[in-house]
């Protein structure tokens, strides 16, 4: 696949990605469309930021850096990914899990 084939087929997935975020949070998620350019993540939702991947190698390790340089101190760094035919799986740090997994507790 070529240069503008694979940004295409990465668009694509990043505006998947959000139209699914957006059905599941109840709020309209959109893309940092802007990302390229400026630097940052696919999407932000409030302190997290997503590094989006449509791709049938997964590289966890590559991304989670990527999304982890995308963040500012008081921002938690998460991958979003699929590859073809399969669910969207996330990613994130073991400590942050550990803090959701707490707050399903508390109530």
């Amino acid at each position: 696949m070529d240069g503008s084939g694979k940004r295409n087929k990465g668009a694509r997935g990043e505006r998947e990605a959000a139209a699914l975020l957006s059905d599941e949070l109840g709020f309209i998620v959109k893309r940092n469309i802007d990302q390229t350019r400026e630097g940052g993540s696919d999407i932000t939702i409030g302190k997290w930021q997503l590094e989006v991947k449509r791709q049938e190698k997964i590289s966890i390790d590559k991304w989670f850096k990527q999304a982890t340089d995308a963040c500012k101190s008081n921002q938690t760094p998460a991958v979003m990914f699929r590859r073809s035919n399969q669910d969207w799986k996330v990613c994130i740090n073991l400590k942050d899990f550990c803090y959701l997994v707490r707050e399903t507790f508390d109530d």
